[in-house]
């Protein structure tokens, strides 16, 4: 990535992305201002071709002045056409940079951001809002400092005709833009808004693109559409009046090409009149005259690009802004076996960036949205623990306060000794492996699902632990082993368990968390999968969130969750024996808790 730190501001997000390139920034540059140089020139030249008619001079004469103009026209079109390539370089590196500073601080916030924003508004901020800036990080600033060029030097060269002229058009063009100014910082803040209703369109079809399925099969894809199109109809006001205060930058402007041509035929004819001015001169006034339209028009255009530029730029520099509630630690997590701490842990989920938790900001566990209370507990390393309990009972917030994917509100979590807090997220996260049930398939190849693109991996390594894994007849049928492309559609729900199985031998974590990888598998696929588990889990710590009892026998203790507290823990084997305990009842009536 390009940044240590996020860029905050507009001035400091070009000086991170655009100030890494200054060779490429310097030829843009230096090639606008020696095209400026080149159109300033062009009707000096055209000018004198015309003294040369009224003069008589020779026609060899005549096509040299014509050669000329012609060839600085050609120049002048070559150094714009080289800038224009030095300008998309500059753009797209650093977009992409910034697209890929901004996708890393995104991942890197907690839980309770995503869970706060839905992942559509999110790819609108990171995609939309960098491409509507991809011109501020290359020619657009280059342009607008041409262009004010450009109308410095047509203003010059109209002052160097007649001082009255020069005046004359000068303050026509402080007004004009001043007029501009005015506008444009009104438009700016309707194109913020625009964006912002653009993210939350978008954001809206990702969550409705994602509960397609429950949409369909619920019948409530009329209520989808109505949501839609109240979106749209939300967003309509807003863009209308963004781009009705463009089109006042428009009319602003064409006012004064109106009545700036209107000077140059008027103070033409009558300097021309009166012997002020020849011919040419006259041709001078009317050519400088018209030449201001384009700068003044490129500007309209610029200038309000660079709005929307300076709205998205806000919005990013706003998400940037963003803090991860999870304050990154220095200690290493040791290596092998893992032992697993939970010294009386409280949690509760919604809340604030103060700690506070939702509701009535009470911290006393009652009444205040708490899913876990004072939980306390051991795994020594090597061991295996299994978790049941009903739905909310903290089965998958104990995994994710293992992962520390949240903070716990109250007491520690250890993990090999060490308090996750004080833990650098990146060893701890290495050290710990989760098989979930749901695994998620890329649509790239084998190799980079099992090694999460991770080029480094060694493919004996690979190949190793499919052979643990007893893949290796499947590889083989595939038509380019570890280079066959796969998707989610081309795999089965077995398949996609071994390789998430596959990924966790390869991190070699010394704490495995399983979220009952084989309760949805048929019976054949199911016993492939354990033996891979037995393989998997000797010599590490394992913790096995259970919804069919059957699992648990593996484990060496069980812990019984209930409504956030333990209801009942102890060996495994002990409980199942003994025909009072809740594990033994459970497992009699053969319920599935989920």
């Amino acid at each position: 990535m390009s940044t240590a730190r996020p860029p905050m501001t507009a001035v400091s997000l070009l000086r991170a992305y655009v100030g890494s390139q200054p060779a490429a920034v310097a030829v843009m540059a230096g090639l606008l201002v020696f095209s400026i140089g080149l159109e300033i020139a062009e009707p000096r030249i055209a000018a004198h071709f015309i003294e040369s008619v009224q003069l008589g001079r020779a026609e060899s004469v005549l096509v040299g002045i014509a050669g000329v103009f012609l060839a600085v026209a050609v120049t002048r079109q070559a150094a714009r056409i080289v800038s224009a390539y030095a300008s998309e370089r500059v753009s797209w590196t650093a977009t992409n940079a910034a697209r890929e500073d901004l996708t890393a601080h995104v991942l890197s916030l907690d839980l309770t951001f995503h869970e706060s924003r839905p992942p559509g508004e999110l790819i609108e901020r990171i995609d939309g809002d960098v491409n509507q800036v991809a011109e501020f990080f290359s020619s657009l600033i280059v342009h607008i400092a041409g262009n004010v060029l450009l109308v410095l030097g047509i203003l010059i060269a109209l002052a160097t005709l007649d001082w009255r002229v020069g005046l004359t058009f000068t303050a026509v063009t402080i007004l004009s833009y001043l007029a501009l100014s005015r506008i444009a910082g009104i438009a700016g803040l309707k194109w913020e808004d625009d964006r912002e209703q653009s993210a939350r369109f978008f954001g809206y079809v990702g969550e409705a693109t994602l509960a397609t399925e429950d949409l369909r099969s619920s019948g409530a894809t009329g209520y989808a559409m109505a949501r839609f199109h109240r979106h749209l109809r939300a967003w309509l006001p807003v863009k209308v009046r963004a781009e009705g205060w463009g089109s006042a930058i428009w009319v602003v402007l064409s006012i004064a090409f109106t009545a700036g041509t209107a000077i140059a035929f008027g103070y033409g004819g009558v300097f021309y009149r009166d012997g002020v001015v020849s011919l040419a001169g006259v041709y001078l006034i009317v050519a400088y005259a018209a030449m201001l339209n384009t700068p003044m028009e490129v500007l309209r255009h610029q200038v309000q690009t660079l709005q929307q530029a300076m709205a998205a730029t806000r919005r990013i520099a706003e998400l940037f802004a963003h803090r991860s509630s999870l304050a990154d630690g220095t200690a290493a997590i040791p290596s092998g076996p893992l032992s697993v701490r939970f010294d009386h842990v409280s949690f509760g989920y919604g809340r604030d960036d103060s700690g506070d938790e939702s509701g009535d900001g009470s911290k006393d566990g009652s009444g205040d949205g708490m899913v876990m209370r004072e939980v306390s507990f051991d795994v020594p390393a090597g061991t295996t623990l299994g978790l049941v309990g009903r739905t909310g009972a903290g089965k998958t917030t104990i995994a994710s306060l293992l992962f520390r994917l949240y903070d716990a509100s109250r007491g520690r979590v250890l993990v090999g000794g060490v308090d996750v807090r004080e833990a650098s997220l990146a060893s701890l996260r290495s050290r710990i492996g989760f098989v979930p049930q749901d695994v998620q398939i890329f649509d790239a190849t084998l190799r980079e699902n099992l090694t999460f693109f991770d080029e480094r991996a060694d493919d004996r390594r690979l190949l190793e632990i499919l052979d643990v894994l007893e893949l290796r007849p499947w590889l083989e049928g595939l038509p380019d082993g570890l280079s066959s492309r796969i998707s989610p559609g081309t795999l089965s729900a077995g398949q996609a368990q071994l390789i998430a199985l596959a990924r966790v031998f390869l991190t070699d974590p010394g704490l495995v968390v399983l979220d009952e990888p084989s309760s949805r598998l048929d019976p054949v696929t199911e016993a492939q999968v354990e033996r891979a588990l037995d393989r998997m889990l000797a010599g590490r710590t394992a913790i096995v969130i259970a919804h069919r009892l059957d699992t648990i026998r593996r484990t060496d203790q069980v812990i019984v969750l209930d409504t956030g507290a333990i209801a009942e823990r102890g060996a495994t084997a002990g409980l199942l024996a003994d025909p009072g305990s809740r594990l033994a009842r459970l497992y009699q009536v053969g319920k599935v808790l989920t």
